[in-house]
Parts: C-alpha cells; structure tokens; sequence
C-alpha cells in the first residue's frame, strides 16, 4: 500500500498537442525516443484510448499521432520532473522535425495514386520518368523478393542460422555498413535510412513481444515475423500516408533479421549476367545493394524522381526511371528493352538498328563520365572563351575536402542547418567558428558562400518555440525566423565573420522577399564587424520566391551576388508541391514562367555590375545548362558529383550560339517545348 501511494506521488502528467505538419513520423518519433532513454523513468504517451512506450519507437509510430492531435505525457520515476519537463519542450518545438519534401524521409516515397503518363509516343515505348541519367541496353529481370516458407524443412534445416539476439548484432553490423557507404559516397540523407532501420532494431517491446511468442511454443523465427506483420500492419493501417509508409522500413528490417536467423544471406535470386530490372518497387536496402556490374538500370512502377530510390540510383550512377507504366510488370522475363534514364523511357524489344544506336550511346555516355572526372581540376571555360565557375553544394568540412577532389571552383551554398539539426541545444558560437573556419581553411582562396541558418516553419528545431502554422512553406522561416530570433542570429553572423579572415567566406540570407528584411539584416553585419573588427564580407540574398526575383532590379544595388534557389522558385512559381511525386512531370524548373524570373534576375544583376548563381538541382540538368548559360548565367553550384560533368558541358558549348535559343525559350509555352527546343539545338 505504501509503495502503491509512493507511486501514484511520484507520476507527472501534461496535457500537450503535436504541432508536426507531418505527425510523429519516422524523424520526430526517433527524437522524442532517443530524448525518452536517457531517463531512467517509465515514460509513456497516450492518444484516445491507445497508451504506447514512448521508449519504443514501433509503439510510437503505432500511436497514430498526426498534427492536431492530443496527446498525454506521463512520467513515473526518479527523474520524472526532468523527464516531463524536457520532453515537453522538445514536443512543443517539433522534435527537430524535418520536412520530408525538404530533407527526405528515411523511407522511399510512395505513389498513392496512379501518375498520370501521356500514352507511349510510338509503339513499343513505355512511358515513365527520368530519375537517374544514362542508358542501360540488356535483358530485363523481375526482381521479386522470395517469400520464406517457415514450414518448408529445407528453410528451417539450413546452415548458418542464429537465434535472435545473434540476428540482431548481425543486422545492426550490417546496416552500420551501409550507413558508411553512404557516407563515403556523399549521401548523408540516404545513410539516415539504415541509422532509422537500426533504431527499430533496438525496440525494447520488439523483443519482448517475440518473447511473449516463442513461450506460447512458436520457434523464434515464426515468432519474429508473426510480431514484424503483427507491428508492420498496425502502422499500414494508420489513417495517413506518410506515417503508414513507414511499415515498409519495419518490414524491411525485419527481413533482414529473419533472413539471418534463418541462415540466408541472399535476399533474393540475382542472374549472374547483367540485366535491367523492372519491379514494382525496390527497398532502400534492396537499392543500395545492386552492383553496377550486375544491374545496368531499373525500372519501378512506384515512387517519383524525389524518392530514395532515385537518389540511390544517381549515387551509385545506375540509369533509372520511376512512375512506369503498369503495362512493364507483364513483360517476359530476358525481354530486350533499352531503358533510358534521360527521358524516362523503355524501349521494348528495340529493331536492330535503334538498339546499336542505343550501344553507341550507351559506350558515349559512360566515357563521357570517365573523361569529366579525368578533367575535372581543368577550368570550366566555354569554346568562345567564357569562363564558368562550377562550384559544389556542401554540407560538412568533409564535403568542402570532397569538392576540392573532384575540381570544385568553391562552394556555392554551404548549408549550415547541420550544425543546428540533431541536437536539443543550439551550437555555440564557439562550436560554429571552428566549423566555418575549417572549411574557410580548406578551401584557402577559393570562394565560400556561406547560407544563414535557413530553419523554421517546415523544419522546426527543439530549442525554438515556434507557433504551428497550417502552411509552414509560406511561414517563419529563413531570414525571417532569424530576424526574429536576434541573439541566434547574432551568434552565427559572428561565427562566419570571426572565420572570414582565414579563407573567402561570403554570406548569403536565405528565403528573402522583401528589401527590408536585407536592410536589417546588413546593419546586423556592419554593427557586429564594427564590434569585432574583422574586413568586409561580400553579401548576397537567396532568389527563391517571385517577390525577389521580380524586385531584383530593386535589390541589385544593395547586394554583392543573387543566388537563385531553383528547387523552391520553382515550387513556388508553380504552386506545385516539390515533393509530390504525382506532379513530378510538371514540376519543372524549365518553366518559361521559372525562367523568365531568372532572367529578369540575371539581367538586374548585370545592370549594376553583380553576379549571378544558381544552387539548384537545375544547374545540373544537361537540358538546362545550354539555356542558363545563353541568359548570362555566371555561375552553377552542383551537386558534389556533379561537378566534373557539368564542367566537361560548359567546355563543350559556344555560349553566343545559346544567347538566341535561351531568348526563343523564354517565349515557349511549356517546360516541355523548352527541352524539345533544346533537344533540336543539341541535336
């Protein structure tokens, strides 16, 4: 009785509301877990009438939560106080909430409905999108996962199998692994994928639930993947797709777990002569795991250009197109197609003629790339002597390292939100500078621009009470968050201006609409630089929404250099969802209303003697470049691999043959007819 009252005495409770545009998916659950741990007090969450572990990652994302919903905290233990008290400052700020049509969800986007695909354009061509470049010719290959058969006593017989905790371990080796090549090949947003995967692994009520099975008389592997389907099928069954795709993460680790319980390393037959694969939709790991030798491209009907999948594909430089048509799945197994990653299409059983020409095209396409790289510390100057600065879009000092490898001209956005994500307190000046500084030293001479914190609205930090906003893209975030959050500001601008000197920083204000928000912003940077004495700075602006780039001729003559932000011009030009793979035919930056806007940009920059770059995923689209270069554009920053084959482009060009076709682009009528413009030129 007396420890009964001891307890009730010591149990908190508060009431609170998710604010996540998004619900507690698969980041902010992660979050609010990883916080929940380090307390040594039972922590649960209540939504209606379900109470789940808020230690238990699986419990979370059962919970169902979307933003709206109420929710209630309780803490029970020793450090309950502490426990309730940081853990509602982290709920009511976001729990460090990426949006996922900003910084991708560590799970492949899933297409609810159908996309809507003109029909073939001549007979024996199927239509999907371009995801990955290049051009695989070769047999296709339906990859199917092989379902187990926990009944079949060859399955259960086989060697090398291990009990569950064994598994485990295995698994958790096995994803770090993958998480490192991820690393190594640049993709920190793709490496998130498996840390996500290796979190649910280590879910207490996962194995206490096999547990629980395998007493009622179920073998550990039966019990496995009873508790996996029974889990993976409470999060389908949620009422909103985001939170739901994330039974395919719990499915797809779990596989992998009972694949080596069971002694089976292979997750599915794979021919040993190339191929292209067609399937209806692939898995992160199943991705990440072709061998370029082995798969020359693929084909998914699920899934848009945004998708992991996708991002994979490019980093691993495998062709690839999403969205397909449902008509590819009924192909015969070793049916001659010529996929082509370009365009997005697949050419069925191809005359012998196309095919040799595809061959050719296919053998250019990879010497090409073989030649960039080869060339890639050579400057990037055009056949009529213009010279183009191709710099790199970083993240960490080790991007800046990797830049410099593959011949960057210096950074064109350092991004520095990953100095601020993660964490549940805001990085010290101090922290900052040795960052800034870092990267300044490692690039000596060569220009960085360096991206204020560019946070809020969609991507909400722990540390920083924002207000839920029912359309965060249109709400507090960028130099508008950090206009209102001065000492934040003030710290960083302070960073960057302590570390000026030890390199060729440059600062550039993120998601700027209005003069006087860069007003404010520069008599920050005077005031600060007055206070610690360092030189000058050169200062640009973002160009990402319309009010910037049609009042440039208003903003030329007070910055340094525009930097134009095509991923949300285009977003916001367009009123298309950047991340809606339904609509990823037309969102294109290729837009005549996209490119009037540069224009108009590039032409005020001009007048009054500043330059202008680009730092979206345009400034490497080979159909763009031609048509960037011929409006003036004075400097593309890519994508680290990029780099080299965006610098062979602009040395294969004569800018002034351009200047005429970008002009006649800017009166075409669709994104479409620009690339078919540029199609013909190119020839």
């Amino acid at each position: 009785m007396i420890h009964a009252e001891l307890t009730e005495s010591l149990m908190k409770q508060i009431e609170l509301v998710i604010q996540n545009r998004t619900g507690l998916h698969a980041r902010p659950a992660k979050v609010l877990v990883n916080l929940a741990k380090q307390f040594k007090s039972d922590i649960s969450l209540q939504h209606g009438a379900k109470r789940v572990n808020a230690k238990s990652m699986v419990s979370v994302l059962t919970l169902g939560a979307v933003c709206g919903s109420e929710i209630t905290l309780q803490t029970n233990g020793l450090d309950e106080e502490k426990a309730i008290a940081e853990l509602e400052i982290a709920i009511r700020a976001g729990l460090g909430d990426v949006d996922p049509a900003v910084e991708a969800e560590p799970a492949p986007i899933k297409v609810d409905a159908p996309v809507e695909i003109p029909p073939p354009a001549e007979p024996g061509v199927i239509k999907g999108v371009g995801a990955a470049p290049g051009i695989a010719v070769g047999p296709i290959f339906h990859f199917q996962q092989v379902e187990l058969d926990l009944d079949n006593p060859e399955i259960l017989s086989a060697d090398g199998q291990l009990d569950l905790a064994e598994a485990l371990t295995r698994a958790k080796v096995q994803l770090a692994e993958l998480h490192q090549q991820m690393n190594d090949k640049k993709l920190g947003a793709e490496a998130a994928i498996f840390e996500a995967h290796a979190e649910l692994l280590d879910d207490p009520e996962l194995s206490e639930a096999v547990q629980v099975r395998v007493d009622t008389g179920l073998s550990p592997a039966k019990a496995w993947k009873a508790t996996i389907d029974e889990q993976a099928a409470s999060i389908a069954a949620l009422n909103d797709p985001l939170l739901a795709a994330r039974a395919d993460d719990l499915r797809d680790v779990g596989e992998r777990v009972l694949r080596l319980m069971l002694g089976l390393s292979e997750k599915g037959f794979m021919p040993k002569t190339p191929v292209v694969i067609v399937a209806r939709e692939l898995s992160p790991s199943d991705t990440a795991s072709f061998d370029p030798e082995r798969v020359l491209g693929f084909g998914i009907v699920e899934g848009g250009p945004t998708s992991h999948i996708a991002i994979l594909a490019r980093a691993l430089g495998i062709p690839a197109i999403v969205g397909v048509d449902e008509s590819m799945l009924a192909l015969e197994e070793k049916t001659p197609v010529i996929l082509n990653g370009n365009d997005g299409t697949l050419t069925v059983n191809p005359a012998a003629d196309i095919l040799e020409r595809a061959k050719i095209t296919q053998r250019r396409w990879l010497e090409y790339r073989r030649f960039a790289q080869e060339q890639s510390a050579l400057p990037a100057v055009s056949l009529d002597g213009h010279r183009v600065d191709v710099t790199a879009n970083a993240g960490s000092i080790a991007d800046a390292a990797e830049a410099l490898h593959m011949g960057a001209d210096g950074i064109g956005l350092l991004r520095t939100e990953f100095l601020f994500l993660e964490r549940t307190t805001a990085p010290t000046e101090d922290e900052q500078f040795a960052v800034y500084n870092a990267v300044a030293e490692t690039m000596k001479t060569l220009p960085v621009i360096v991206r204020t914190l560019d946070i809020g609205g969609d991507k909400p930090l722990p540390y920083i009470q924002l207000k839920p906003e029912l359309n965060p893209f249109l709400g507090e975030r960028g130099i508008r968050l950090c206009l209102n959050r001065l000492e934040l500001f003030r710290e960083q601008l302070r960073a960057i201006l302590r570390a000026a000197p030890s390199g060729n920083l440059k600062i550039m204000f993120p998601m700027v609409s209005d003069i006087a928000e860069l007003r404010q912003a520069r008599a920050l940077i005077e005031e600060i630089r007055s206070e610690l004495g360092t030189p000058p700075v050169q200062i640009g602006i973002m160009v990402e929404v319309p009010s910037a780039a049609l009042m440039a001729d208003v903003f030329a003559p007070e910055i340094d250099f525009f930097s134009i932000g095509t991923n949300d011009l285009t977003q916001y030009t367009l009123a298309m969802d950047r991340g809606n793979s339904a609509l990823a035919c037309k969102h294109d930056g290729l837009h005549p209303a996209v490119l009037r806007l540069i224009a108009h940009t590039i032409e005020s920059a001009h007048k009054y003697g500043k330059r202008t770059d680009i730092c979206g995923e345009l400034g490497s689209d080979a159909a763009a470049v031609p048509i960037l270069l011929g409006l003036g554009m004075d400097e593309l920053s890519v994508s680290i691999p990029s780099v080299p084959t965006v610098k062979a482009q602009v040395r294969s060009l004569k800018i002034a043959d351009w200047q005429p076709v970008a002009r006649e682009a800017l009166n075409c009528s669709t994104a479409q007819e620009v690339r078919e413009l540029v199609k013909k030129h190119l020839n």
